[in-house]
Parts: structure tokens; sequence; C-alpha cells
């Protein structure tokens, strides 16, 4: 049975998990729901959070400098990943996938209120530590928990995946239009507080519809006894304390988060894998599916390094090169943050659609993680022909078409990266491969925010020519390293 081989106990319950809405599983509707709402309130609280920082206070920001601020979005977007090992960890030993999404959500509620209703630096600091926390428990175990509805073999995993996704783009592009609306007219705090009710709305789904899931989700695999919890928390408290030194003796400022960010999180992926190739509860097949997982890992890490530059640098793009006219109409520039996945919404149908049809006949996983690596170097070079404009005369269509570049290179990796992490994880760490996958989506995101600080609209050629060059060198190793990468994938397409 497909719940014995995934680990989970069947029960009575078990049957509303095999009831199907277009070919899938009936609990990837509450999950698609779920997921739409967080993404609309992660993605309309980030689309703002730069403006946020670096706008002058008179506009109603707080005035930091500018590469200060957008390496503070990039250090809390690699936060945000960083936390998923905590979510990962309390799913495996503690609470369990399913009730640790929910509490997750909880969380990220609290956040945005927290934005939304304190004042200055008080509010950023409480609310991004909150939503970073909740949304790390969310969305590494809304992933894994989709990931034990279809069994290891089953060919529609990758198209569940893309349906999934296709949840997590509306609500990333119906959050930037909406807050970023509300901050031009009635301030930034407003446009948080929408954050905090999509997240609530969230929520009320998810509650109302836990049955869809049956007992999927429920067992904690790998129990903590008391004796384990002890050294621990014992752990985490020394941890405290270091981070509170770092930061009184300025070890740690806000001009450097986000390159101790990106070490941290460097240092943290190194010590999994370790962790995971050396334990006992996994299998010799399970190590070398882990293996495999190790270039994918980096290959991911560069893609979302050029990608979540669109809350970094390409914001500050849109905000000073872009001409937002649309039929005389001046939209917000954070509407950038909602144009790809305009692309996304149209475009993971196609591929889920393609995907399902293809079957084993698709392309294997390293060729797709190579391709779409690749296609955000060439989009990056796309924004190099645009360097030719002088102030705010970008024209908006051409970073639309550009954008459906990034969209194309998003549906090549990211959902398939989310599949394919589900499939390769050991029995005993199946949350905390996920969250090992986001480490490296963490990764990139921190270094979005370092790389950021090198970007000026005189030095744009250079800039979008060289991070495009490179993303095209590492897909094309990636693609080389394929028939590598396949054999210890262990029979995972």
């Amino acid at each position: 049975m497909e719940q014995q081989r995934l680990g989970d106990q069947p029960g009575p319950s078990d049957t509303a998990a095999e009831r199907t809405l277009f070919g899938h599983p009936i609990g990837l509707t509450n999950l698609f729901g779920v997921e739409l709402w967080e993404r609309f309130s992660f993605y309309g609280m980030l689309t703002i959070l730069g403006y946020y920082l670096y706008y002058s206070t008179t506009d109603g920001g707080l005035g930091l400098d500018q590469g200060t601020a957008l390496g503070i979005v990039g250090a809390y977007g690699g936060l945000v990943y960083l936390s998923t090992v905590l979510g990962g960890w309390i799913a495996d030993r503690v609470l369990g996938m399913e009730r640790t999404v929910l509490y997750g959500g909880i969380v990220v509620v609290i956040g945005h209120l927290a934005l939304a209703v304190l004042p200055g630096l008080t509010g950023v600091g409480v609310g991004l530590v909150l939503v970073a926390l909740g949304s790390g428990a969310l969305k590494a175990n809304a992933s894994s928990l989709l990931g034990t509805l279809y069994s290891p073999t089953d060919a529609r995993v990758d198209g569940g995946f893309t349906l999934f996704y296709l949840g997590i783009n509306i609500g990333a592009f119906t959050g930037p239009l909406l807050t970023g609306l509300l901050q031009r007219e009635w301030g930034f705090h407003a446009g948080f507080g929408a954050a905090a009710v999509g997240m609530t709305l969230g929520l009320a789904q998810y509650v109302a519809f836990r049955r869809n899931l049956g007992t999927h989700g429920r067992e904690v695999p790998n129990p903590i006894t008391r004796r384990e919890l002890t050294p621990i928390l014992a752990a985490l408290a020394v941890g405290a304390v270091v981070v509170l030194a770092a930061v009184l003796t300025k070890l740690i400022t806000l001009d450097n988060l986000s390159d101790v960010t990106t070490g941290v999180i460097v240092v943290a992926s190194i010590a999994y894998f370790a962790v995971m190739l050396t334990s006992a509860k996994v299998a010799p097949v399970e190590r070398t599916r882990v293996v495999a997982f190790i270039p994918l890992f980096i290959a991911n890490a560069v893609f979302w390094s050029l990608f979540q530059q669109m809350f970094t640098m390409l914001a500050v793009y849109s905000d000073e090169r872009v001409d937002w006219r649309i039929f005389g109409w001046e939209a917000p520039a954070s509407w950038i943050g909602s144009v790809e996945p305009i692309w996304i919404i149209a475009l993971s149908p196609l591929f889920a659609l393609m995907w399902t049809k293809l079957g084993n006949r698709a392309p294997s996983t390293p060729i797709k993680f190579g391709l779409g690596v690749i296609g955000m170097g060439i989009a990056f070079w796309l924004f190099a022909l645009l360097s030719g404009f002088e102030g705010k005369t970008v024209p908006v269509l051409a970073v639309f078409v550009i954008l459906g570049g990034f969209a194309v290179s998003e549906l090549l990796l990211s959902p398939i990266g989310l599949a394919v992490t589900t499939q390769l994880a050991p029995a005993a760490f199946r949350s905390q491969m996920m969250a090992l996958y986001f480490f490296s989506v963490g990764i990139g995101t921190s270094m979005a925010g370092t790389l950021a600080r090198y970007y000026s609209p005189d030095s744009e050629t250079s800039y979008f020519g060289f991070s495009g060059a490179a993303a095209i060198a590492a897909g094309l190793v990636v693609i080389a390293c394929a028939p590598w990468i396949k054999r210890r994938m262990q029979g995972v397409h």
C-alpha cells in the first residue's frame, strides 16, 4: 500500500486521501489553498519591505541606507529558509507534518500583525523573526506533506507539484498587487495588515478541510526522547547567547547581515549532509540518493541567487529605471513582484499537462535543473540589452517579456526540485530533507542581498552580463554531470 511505503500507518480516514480531483489526491486542494495564502502574505510583505526600509521618513519609510536595506531583505529571505530546519525537526521529532503546518501558520499571522502595528525597527525585528519562524515551519512541511500523497514511482508527482506551484504563484501575484496599492494610498502599515488578513484566510480554509488529508502527516516518524531533549535545549540556549554576543560586539551588523546569513546556512547545510550521510537510520540506497542530491542543491542555490534579486536589485531597478505608466496611469513599482507570477499562472497548467503526459519519457531531473539555471542566465543577459536606456525609461513591456524567461526557468527547476526532494529523502529525515532543499533556496536568497550591493545603473551591462554567464556555466556543468547524478538517484526519475 502507498501509505505503508511512505511510512504512514493506514487507517479509516485514509479513504479521504484516496479520493481524487483532476486525477490528483484530494488533499492537494487543501495544501494548494494554505500555500496560496501564505505566499500572498509573504510576497505581499516582501515586495514593499525594501522600500519601507530605505524610503525617507517623509515618504513613510525608515530612512536606512539603500545597500543596507537590500542586505536586510536578502538576509531575511535567507533566514526564512534557514528556519525550515527547525520546522522540519519539529515535524519529524515532535508534532508531525500536518500539525506543524497549522501552528506555523498561526505564528506567521502574529508576525504580520507585529509589522502592521509596531512602529519602526521594533516592528521590523519582531515581525520578521516571527514570520521567518512560522514560514519555515509551514513551507518545508506543506511540500513534504504533499509528497506523502504520492508513491515514490507515481508519474503524477511532477504534475501535482506543478499544480501546487500554481497556488503558490496565484498568491505571489495577488499579494504584491494589493499591498502595493494599499502602501501607496494608506501607507506601509496598511500593506502589512493586508498580509496578516491573507494568512488568516489561509488558516481558516486549512482547518475547515483538514479531513481531506486523512492520516497523512499525522505520524511523528522519529519521536524525540526526554534524554535527547535536554542537550538540544542546551545547544539552543548556547546558540542564542552566541548570537546576542555577536550583535553586542558588532560582529553581526545590519550591513553584513546577508553575508553572515549566507555563511551560517552554508555551514548548516554541510553539517546536515554529514548527519544524513553518516546516520545509522539511513539505508545504503538512501545514502546514495542523498549524494545525488548534492549537485542539485548547488544548482538550486545558483538559480535562486539570481531569481530572488527580484526583491533586492530588481526592486530598485523597478523603482528607478522602469516606466510604469500603463495607459496613462502609473502603477506602483512594487508590482514587479506580480509580473512573473502572471507567467507562472498561465504556464503552470501547460507544464503540469506536459509532465503528466510524458510521464517517465520526460527529461530527467538533472537535465531539467540544468536547463532552468541556464534559462535564468539568459534572462539576465536580456536585461543587459536594456542598459542603453537612461533614467526611468525602461519599457515595462520589455521587463514583462524578460520575466517570462524567469517563469519558464522556474517551472523547469523549482516544482521539480520540490518533487525530487521528497523522493530522494531518507525515511527518517523526510521533513528535514525538505528543509535542506530550502537551505539551498536560502543561500541563494541571502546571496541576492549581497550581490545587489554591486549593482548600479552605471554598471548594468557588466552586472547582468557576468551574473548571466556564471549561471549559464553552472547549468552546463549540471547537464554534463546528469548521467552521474541519475545513476545515484537509484530509480527516481
